[in-house]
């Protein structure tokens, strides 16, 4: 599977993508202007963009462009515009697809599919494994171990600690952790509290002597290997053949 990037200002598009990119097992992570769509791209990087085209900061297309001076990462635009004049000159411009809204999971996950395939030159699909520190997490799988060690996690756990591997190093506030792992635009805090709370308990560390969970208090959470540089993102680590 893939580690997808969702760029959509829409909260319910945002969403419902979100949703049924993580049930489709890949790695997802979203943004809501061009200018960080550009940040996560140069500095974390991923496998896909999902690109809508009105953005509050920057037109889309003119993201496009900015995304094809950094990278050749895949790009589908995801747009409520269907003239076929400014298509083609998307297309032209870089894009490797596009769907004009509104549109199904199926066939986003169709056209997806399609791309990495045709990028990919018809090789077998990678296996999505994050990595950070003795941490792996098999998106597919949904299984998770540490030095090689399952880790038993409910569907929440996992899905949190999935979340922060997938941003390694970055500091991600409460707000967005509630909002995509949680789906909840407000409150929560304790909620939050107490999942990490759990999950350091079966990483075997404390709050006070963190060896993954770092908390930036007033801030966020970072999840990063103690005494090691924050790597460049998930990666694929392995074919399925």
């Amino acid at each position: 599977m893939a580690t997808v990037l969702v760029v959509e200002d829409d909260p319910f598009v945002r969403s419902a993508l979100i949703r049924h990119l993580t049930d489709t097992g890949h790695a997802v992570r979203s943004v809501g202007t061009a200018l960080e769509a550009l940040r996560e791209v140069a500095q974390v990087g991923c496998d896909l963009v999902i690109l809508d085209l009105g953005l509050p900061d920057l037109d889309g297309s003119e993201a496009l462009k900015m995304i094809r001076g950094l990278t050749n990462v895949p790009v589908i635009i995801s747009t409520a515009r269907d003239d076929e004049a400014e298509i083609v000159r998307l297309l032209n411009d870089g894009a490797d697809d596009y769907l004009v809204k509104p549109f199904s999971g199926e066939h986003l996950s169709a056209r997806m599919s399609a791309v990495l395939r045709r990028l990919g030159g018809g090789a077998a699909p990678v296996s999505q494994v994050l990595r950070v520190g003795g941490l792996a997490i098999d998106l597919q799988r949904r299984e998770a171990s540490l030095d090689g060690r399952a880790l038993d996690l409910t569907r929440r756990e996992f899905d949190l600690l999935a979340f922060l591997a997938a941003r390694p190093g970055v500091v991600v506030p409460r707000k967005e952790i509630l909002a995509e792992v949680w789906r909840q635009t407000y409150g929560g805090d304790q909620t939050i509290d107490v999942h990490l709370s759990w999950l350091r308990r079966k990483l075997g560390e404390t709050a006070s002597n963190p060896r993954y969970l770092h908390t930036v208090r007033g801030v966020g959470v970072r999840l990063e290997a103690s005494g090691q540089a924050a790597g460049p993102g998930p990666v694929p680590v392995e074919r399925l053949t």
